[in-house]
Formats: C-alpha cells, sequence, structure tokens
C-alpha cells in the first residue's frame, strides 16, 4: 500500500511554521518534489486563503523568502500574551534546555540539541522572546547562529555571574561528545 502525499499546501504550511528566516520558494520546491512555479502558485493562494479567511497570521515574501507573520492587528494581543509569559513559568523543556546554554555559551541549537536529544527551535524562540537568551554571533565551523545567557537570565536566577552556577555533574557529556553529536544531526 502506498503512502499519499499531502496536499502541496499543506506541506508548505507545514515547513513554514518550524522557520525562524523566510525561506525561498526553490527551497520549498525542492523540499516539496514541486516545480517552483506551482509552489508559487501554491503560496499565492495561501496568502490569499489567510486574507479572505481573517486568519491571525499572514504570509508574506520578505528578503528573497516566505515566512508566516502575526497579522499586524494582533500584534497587541500577541505582545501582551508575550509579556504576560514572562511572568508564567518555565517548562521542563525549557529550563534543560536553558541550562545546556547556561553551562555550554556559547552555543548553537545543533548542539542544544545534541544534549537534549530533541529539536529545540521552538524552546529557543520562547527563550530569546522571555529575554533569557541573546544572539552571541556565528559559530566559525557550523555558520549556526551561537546563543548566551543576558543578564536577565542572572537576575532571575540571582546571580551574579555564571560562575555563581553550581558545578556540572561529572556524568553530563563532554563537549567533544556533544560536537560529533552535533554534526550528526
Amino acid at each position: 500500500m502506498t503512502e499519499e502525499a499531502p496536499p502541496l499546501q499543506a506541506v508548505l504550511e507545514a515547513v513554514l511554521l518550524v522557520t525562524d528566516e523566510p525561506v525561498p520558494a526553490s527551497v520549498l520546491a525542492q523540499v516539496a518534489e514541486q516545480p517552483t512555479a506551482e509552489v508559487e502558485r501554491a503560496l499565492q493562494e495561501l496568502v490569499q486563503d489567510y486574507a479572505r479567511s481573517g486568519r491571525g497570521f499572514e504570509l508574506r515574501l520578505v528578503a528573497g523568502g516566505w515566512r508566516l507573520y502575526t497579522r499586524a492587528d494582533c500584534a497587541s494581543y500577541v505582545e501582551r500574551f508575550i509579556l504576560d509569559g514572562q511572568q508564567a513559568r518555565l517548562t521542563q523543556a525549557a529550563l534543560e534546555t536553558l541550562a545546556v546554554i547556561a553551562y555550554r555559551q556559547p552555543v548553537t541549537r545543533a548542539r542544544v540539541s545534541a544534549v537534549r536529544g530533541v529539536n529545540v527551535d521552538g524552546v529557543v524562540r520562547t527563550l530569546l522572546a522571555r529575554g533569557l537568551i541573546a544572539d552571541a554571533g556565528q559559530d566559525p565551523d557550523s555558520a549556526g547562529t551561537l546563543y548566551r545567557t543576558t543578564p536577565l537570565f542572572l537576575e532571575r536566577l540571582g546571580l551574579q555571574s555564571l560562575q555563581d552556577l553550581p558545578a556540572l555533574a561529572p556524568l553530563l557529556p563532554e563537549l567533544s561528545e556533544l560536537d560529533d553529536a552535533a554534526t550528526s544531526i
């Protein structure tokens, strides 16, 4: 029994939901295994469908790629959610990700994912939005974005500096092991 592929628009939406930067139509076409012209037509249909249905998000072509954005008239609600979220407790996944970044900084998402064994893209976005981590440049080897903790992180944990963090357990993997795992992702 052959598994039927999902509709092209569903594939495009799924990919666009997990990206944090604009994706060119040619890349989406490659991923979807469809002609670029067909992908561009489907993207334009999505733009129109979202506008017609009054969704809280829109699909935009920016910087040579496609990305989902919050609709302008919903921005104040999203801002309230994010700011109110500052007061909310962090999930276990967020705490684990934050700990890896705190101890291994500056560190790439791939290295954090290797330690945690799961994709951390969404958690990293949440930590960035809450101001607990920040961009620390690019890794010269992989060109991946490096992340570090912020002064707000220290403030929330009641620490003067990163040297005040408790010592790492001796059973945690060494950085060289993480590098090997990160390159295999």
